[in-house]
């Protein structure tokens, strides 16, 4: 019995490092990002797909091709078929991002920056919401995950991982 005590500890100590994000935001924010995602239960039919602002007005702009591409490359992956340019796809995923800081809490203490990505797959058509996903991430000022490009291309990552995901959960995806 004596000798499965060290063995345990160690195993203990690896599974904690193991844990362990060396990227992660910093100390004090939590690593990863919450994810929350809801759907029907159904498949959700892969056709042409296009992505989209909340605001048709941020289609073109450069900030939205930042926020676009992460969403696209998943969709992609998962069997979609993304339009580009003029294109009218049935099929559409409307694109949010909302940023924001946070003040140091203490003396000397660095703000914090909030990133929030959500998507909603729907029809055209009708507006028939099949599927909709938030991701929300917390990063230190200055560090490279509160840049917004690359807050989203995390958040995206973890909001379409295990895709659909378990309807109406929160969960914490690093």
């Amino acid at each position: 019995m004596k000798k499965s005590v060290p063995a345990t500890g160690a195993l203990l100590l690896a599974a904690l490092l193991a844990g362990c994000e060396t990227s992660g935001p910093g100390p004090g924010l939590p690593p990863g990002a919450s994810v929350t995602r809801f759907h029907l239960g159904q498949q959700i039919a892969r056709a042409e797909i296009r992505v989209e602002p909340v605001n048709p007005a941020e289609a073109n702009s450069p900030h939205f091709a930042q926020v676009a591409g992460p969403v696209e490359r998943e969709l992609t992956r998962l069997g979609w078929t993304v339009a580009r340019g003029n294109a009218r796809s049935e099929q559409v995923a409307v694109v949010r991002v909302d940023q924001g800081s946070r003040a140091a809490s203490g003396r000397g203490g660095q703000g914090s920056v909030v990133t929030e990505l959500g998507v909603r797959i729907q029809r055209r058509s009708d507006a028939t919401v099949a599927w909709e996903g938030r991701a929300q991430m917390e990063a230190r000022a200055g560090t490279p995950l509160a840049d917004r490009a690359a807050a989203v291309d995390r958040l995206a990552e973890a909001m379409f991982r295990d895709f659909p995901g378990e309807s109406g959960r929160t969960i914490r995806v690093r």
